[in-house]
């Protein structure tokens, strides 16, 4: 039984088991200041969350009687962590960040809190100002049960000077992709640093040139599209860039390995998410003596893969109320802009037209580029099976990446598994 699987049927068998003594929600959105109590959190053990720690300070200035504790994890240690905690009489968190995949499988287990009530009765929290992209991911059936934490929208990075000297225009379309990256690929230097890591890496990456072809993930009424001519174009695209313009010897690359080739001037561009920017054109990062030289688009079509994360409150929290004042604070308009001027990602529409955002340094051509990206932008999964899903399409993609399985059976094969798993 692979892992995914397991973790469905534990969700399944386990739902609604945990938490029965923890005081019931009060549904408050404006949480009085002088509420007490300890707000237990787990986030992933990155960058973002670092910002996040940063806040904690700022926000006791406001509630000094909540105490906000944040342990970290690596990603792939979160997800069963939730899980025992949700399935506890005595939860080990309060808040929590929720990746989309999970959000259809935690909310038919009955594990987190309807937010609706909460979000509607917030003085000046303006939820309508949030990316309506990512409000999506946290409703189901309608019913909100998370706030935007961070995007993960992915767009076009490329050298903007090598665009220059050799003359070329953004592709705006799959086929001037491909020219584009074969004519930016030298002797000592690859047009396109890829992601065809089996699994996750590569749906995530190849989902944009899907989108790009034409194609969806899934139809109007929610079936899953991924057998289609559409499909074909895109995979095969994605094929010849990999074999005629990526690195030698990268069919197992997944971020890292793409970030160092574009960053050391060994690749041209990548696909990857919009806040890599930043860190490219940092002077003291690691492009050195390259920084400045890198540029966000939208992937052509206009398109693009949305990852996310969102704030969300355990069903079975011991202090629900005193996290969705640490979870609202956050996430409210004023603290949004702070926190992605020290580089986080945004998740509200007026963030992007911020005065204090746009003289930061990162550029207002990056904010507008993460406005038509975030505009424009939607999830790898939509429903239950979440993680088991991408999964096994990646896995799919993989093989005929690797030529073990043609275009046409490795469609077939990822069609013939979503519709088993998301049945």
């Amino acid at each position: 039984m692979g892992l995914a699987t397991a973790l469905a049927l534990t969700i399944s068998g386990c739902a609604g088991s945990g938490g029965t003594d923890a005081p019931a929600s009060s549904g408050l959105g404006d949480i009085p200041t002088d509420t007490e109590g300890t707000v237990r959190i787990l986030m992933e053990s990155v960058p973002d969350t670092d910002i996040v720690v940063d806040l904690v300070a700022s926000f006791n200035e406001t509630y000094p009687g909540i105490e906000v504790e944040i342990e970290t994890l690596a990603f792939d240690q979160m997800r069963d962590k939730l899980i025992a905690s949700f399935q506890s009489s005595e939860p080990a968190y309060d808040l929590i960040v929720v990746d989309n995949p999970w959000m259809d499988d935690f909310v038919d287990a009955g594990f987190l809190e309807p937010l609706d009530e909460r979000i509607d009765s917030t003085t000046d929290y303006q939820p309508e100002d949030f990316f309506q992209p990512l409000v999506d991911i946290t409703e189901v059936d309608g019913v909100r049960y998370g706030v935007p934490f961070y995007n993960y929208a992915l767009g076009y990075l490329y050298r903007s000077d090598l665009y220059e000297e050799a003359g070329l225009e953004l592709p705006s379309t799959l086929d001037e992709l491909v020219a584009n990256v074969q004519q930016l690929t030298t002797s000592d230097r690859t047009g396109i640093a890829m992601q065809p890591q089996r699994g996750y890496k590569i749906f995530e990456e190849w989902a944009n040139w899907l989108f790009a072809a034409g194609g969806s993930i899934y139809d109007e009424a929610g079936n899953p599209t991924l057998d289609t001519p559409e499909a074909a174009a895109a995979l095969d695209a994605y094929i010849e860039a990999f074999t005629t313009a990526a690195p030698a010897n990268s069919s197992n690359w997944a971020f890292d390995e793409a970030f160092r080739s574009v960053s050391s001037g060994q690749s041209a561009s990548m696909i990857s998410y919009n806040w890599n920017l930043p860190g490219l054109n940092n002077p003291e990062g690691a492009s050195g003596d390259l920084a400045g030289s890198f540029a966000l688009a939208p992937m052509p079509g206009g398109k693009q893969v949305l990852g996310s994360w969102s704030w969300a409150i355990p069903a079975n929290s011991a202090a629900s109320d005193a996290a969705w004042a640490f979870a609202a604070w956050v996430t409210s308009p004023a603290v949004d802009v702070e926190r992605v001027v020290a580089g986080g990602a945004a998740i509200r529409e007026s963030t992007l037209s911020n005065p204090t955002v746009l003289e930061s340094g990162f550029g207002q051509d990056y904010y507008a580029a993460i406005i038509a990206i975030l505009s424009d932008a939607a999830p790898l999964s939509q429903g239950l099976g979440g993680e088991e899903m991408i999964q096994a399409v990646g896995t799919e993609l993989s093989e005929a990446v690797a030529g073990t399985k043609t275009v046409e059976q490795a469609l077939a094969d990822a069609q013939a598994a979503v519709e088993r798993i998301q049945r």
